[in-house]
């Protein structure tokens, strides 16, 4: 059975190696930028994933919220490192991250229930 999840990483891949078909020098540009941002330098690599959940909950943006999860639980951060973090995107983005809590806490249980 595909779960939203996996229809997610499917749709993610695949418009990913359409989006670099174009070959448009600007976008790979950015692309390559977003990537950088996310490898160790003076922060770890496993810090800046979950900086970039958290930054995903503010802004409101599920695509995110689930690429970024997938990259948390990947790197090590637990369940309940997650959670404090979930509350901190609460805090910063009030109560209309809510509807994106309840998405994260199914992402994360999603591919919680994967891995088992």
């Amino acid at each position: 059975m595909t779960d939203r999840l996996q229809k997610f990483e499917d749709y993610r891949l695949q418009m990913n190696e359409r989006i670099e078909s174009i070959d448009h020098l600007g976008i790979k540009r950015f692309f390559n930028l977003d990537t950088k941002a996310y490898e160790d330098g003076s922060l770890d690599a496993k810090t800046k994933e979950l900086l970039g959940l958290v930054a995903s909950m503010v802004l409101r943006c599920n695509d995110c919220i689930d690429y970024h999860i997938i990259q948390c639980v990947d790197a090590g951060w637990t369940d309940e490192e997650l959670y404090d973090a979930f509350n901190v995107g609460m805090v910063v983005g009030g109560s209309i991250v809510i509807p994106h809590l309840r998405h994260a806490v199914e992402t994360l249980d999603l591919y919680r229930n994967r891995q088992a």
